[in-house]
């Protein structure tokens, strides 16, 4: 029997939590301006699994390509403190929904889907 595919939600931080979320995961390495921890009803913050500030602030700046930042934060992933992080996540993935959490205006364009396409495959 095939394993159980993870439920990987992306959603950003901003949003009123869902009772269908599951497990709440920040993965932005600073606290989004103006929220409240106590709104925010966040349960784990991995800051292992977050991009650094140099590839941040290289992604930001004039040269910056997803494409490049793509593949330097996938290499990122692999650090040991990160690959512990990404296994303790697709564990929860392996046991119900988990939603990560960003900041980001347009999720669909930063570490986030990097971050859920690599829950989503098979731990190697």
């Amino acid at each position: 029997m095939p394993p159980h595919s993870p439920d990987v939600r992306v959603r950003r931080v901003y949003e009123t939590p869902s009772p269908d979320d599951g497990v709440r995961v920040l993965v932005d390495r600073l606290w989004p301006r103006g929220l409240a921890k106590t709104d925010a009803r966040i349960d784990e913050w991995p800051k292992a699994l977050t991009p650094s500030t140099e590839l941040r602030r290289w992604y930001h700046g004039p040269d910056g390509t997803y494409e490049e930042f793509r593949h330097r934060y996938g290499a990122e992933l692999t650090a040991p403190d990160a690959a512990t992080a990404l296994d303790r996540l697709r564990t929860l993935a392996a046991r119900g929904p988990v939603t990560l959490l960003t900041a980001t205006k347009d999720p669909s364009t930063s570490h986030t889907t990097v971050l859920r396409e690599a829950l989503e495959e098979p731990d190697e």
